[in-house]
């Protein structure tokens, strides 16, 4: 494989702006960054000032292949399914197909019998083959503290990369009542997925539940509450258990009623997105109209400033106006100028999109730029670190060294 010489970049390698403006990629890896002289006979490419970031990481999808290759499009060089199926097999065929973003997954969830997600099966069930209950396929569903231990075993078996739990009743989503796991079987559950050395993700949108989750002792959450601004107990709680918060402040805003028309209206965006999308992105869940969405902007300023880790993700998943307001790819960098408008800094919000997230998952390839590390690169034109929104000027993609655009 020919070598490729970046030249003339402004480089940010995952955690902070390098002096260095040139980088060399060769056979899938960075080679060197900073090295005065290309290889023989590499391509020189002139980034004429631009700013070369790690491919971003959304770290809460319900993903595809077309999605995958959407998610591309847009930088989005890794995506972290939270629901949905994905055997070792497909993940492995993703991972050699360099027009799509790669994948991790949890598989199927741990979910109460009729519980969240099963309320909104009814219409994503035509888009995706493994979301809903139909065409004889039941969801796997947990009851009991030996439920849980087997579905985490088995499920770790299947290959998942980690474990989602469920921990929904269901007024944010518009479905009060929702039957719920109870909390020994949850900790049963987490309990044997650290001992078989994975991971814990919880969906948790309200204070109830993610004190429930912390209770249980999960690793992450895959949202933040959104049904009350967090008090000092439990950002002091979250950060002593060392837990990461994904916020999906995207799709948070989305169950208010918020659109994503901007986005829609957005050139940059528009262009890389079929119509169903752009119909997607000016939709929402409007599911919980009564919410304060800027309680979520200073609850996510209060586990900044205490130092919790904060991930960028979407929830993205189908086309479907009425589940709205997010879609692949472009949604990160909604999702990046949120984080920026709750309080955290340019250089921050990129962080929470690349290296955080590939240290909190444990991708120890990805993420950052530096020799031997993968080379998932996005090339923007202006200075993201200045003004956020300069992401989506995008100039050039690579993934795993081959340029997609």
């Amino acid at each position: 494989m020919t070598a490729t010489h970046i030249t003339n970049a402004r480089i940010f390698d995952g955690a902070q702006p390098l002096d260095a403006t040139t980088l060399t990629l060769e056979g899938g890896v960075v080679t060197a960054v900073g090295a005065p002289d290309a290889p023989r006979d590499a391509e020189v490419v002139d980034a004429q000032g631009g700013f070369l970031l790690p491919g971003l990481i959304d770290s809460h999808v319900h993903t595809s292949v077309d999605s995958l290759r959407q998610a591309l499009r847009f930088g989005v060089t890794t995506e972290l399914e939270m629901q949905g199926y994905w055997t070792p097999e497909q993940r492995t065929e993703v991972g050699d197909d360099d027009t799509l973003a790669d994948v991790r997954s949890a598989l199927i969830a741990m979910m109460a019998k009729g519980g969240h997600p099963s309320e909104l099966m009814k219409n994503l069930g035509e888009h995706d083959p493994a979301a809903g209950e139909h065409e004889g396929w039941q969801m796997p569903s947990v009851g009991t503290p030996d439920e849980a231990r087997a579905h985490v075993q088995a499920f770790a078996e299947a290959g998942a990369d980690y474990i989602k739990v469920m921990i929904e009743e269901g007024t944010t989503m518009g479905h009060p009542g929702l039957p719920m796991i109870d909390p020994k079987t949850i900790e049963a559950g987490v309990d044997e997925a650290h001992r078989l050395g994975l991971k814990v993700v919880a969906h948790a949108i309200t204070l109830a539940a993610t004190r429930q989750a912390l209770d249980a002792g999960v690793d992450g959450l895959a949202h933040l509450f959104v049904d009350q601004r967090a008090d000092d107990s439990v950002v002091e709680a979250l950060r002593d258990a060392d837990v990461f918060v994904t916020p999906c402040m995207t799709v948070s805003s989305s169950l208010m009623g918020r659109t994503a028309a901007h986005l829609a209206d957005d050139p940059r965006v528009a262009d890389r997105l079929s119509q169903p999308w752009l119909d997607t992105l000016r939709g929402s869940f409007n599911s919980y109209p009564q919410g304060t969405f800027q309680h979520v902007l200073d609850s996510v300023a209060a586990l900044h400033a205490a130092g919790v880790d904060l991930l960028a993700g979407t929830d993205a998943s189908v086309p479907v106006p009425s589940h709205g307001g997010v879609a692949h790819g472009a949604s990160v960098h909604d999702e990046l100028a949120l984080l920026v408008r709750a309080g955290l800094s340019p250089r921050a919000a990129l962080a929470a999109a690349t290296s955080v997230p590939a240290r909190r998952f444990g991708l120890g390839d990805r993420g950052r730029i530096a020799p031997g590390l993968r080379a998932d690169l996005l090339l923007v034109d202006g200075d993201p670190l200045d003004a956020i929104s300069h992401t989506l000027d995008i100039s050039a993609i690579w993934r795993r060294g081959v340029r997609q655009s």
